[in-house]
């Protein structure tokens, strides 16, 4: 099997709900409302595959709604680097660099929070 035609380990639930990867709660709810109103099934009477986009739309809302789901979804999985543009990996991945190097993320960023949590004691 080529890697062109694989499945992405990981689906990215910040471009399917069109937000940067380190947007507010507040973003997050305008623009899954923007794409649920645009994507509703009952706008696109026939058309098999609106359900399925607006399905994805719930499911990745439901992950980055809620900040404990989006801080395990943020830490898990598989990402492939040629799936993103050196601008998505670096701003999709900054919190942890950061943290990572020492570079000073403030104390109270989620990236810092996990990391401290993995210390060993």
């Amino acid at each position: 099997m080529d890697g062109a035609s694989e499945e992405p380990l990981h689906k990215d639930y910040y471009k399917v709900l069109e937000v940067d990867y380190d947007a507010s709660d507040d973003t997050i709810k305008l623009s899954y409302r923007r794409l649920a109103l645009k994507w509703h099934p009952d706008k696109h009477k026939g058309e098999d595959d609106v359900t399925a986009k607006f399905q994805e739309i719930n499911e990745a809302y439901k992950i980055l709604s809620d900040p404990i789901t989006r801080l395990e979804y943020d830490f898990s999985g598989g990402y492939k680097i040629n799936q993103y543009t050196a601008r998505e990996y670096i701003t999709r991945f900054k919190g942890m660099i950061l943290t990572c190097n020492g570079l000073g993320i403030e104390h109270s960023s989620k990236w810092a929070q996990h990391m401290r949590e993995w210390e060993p004691h």
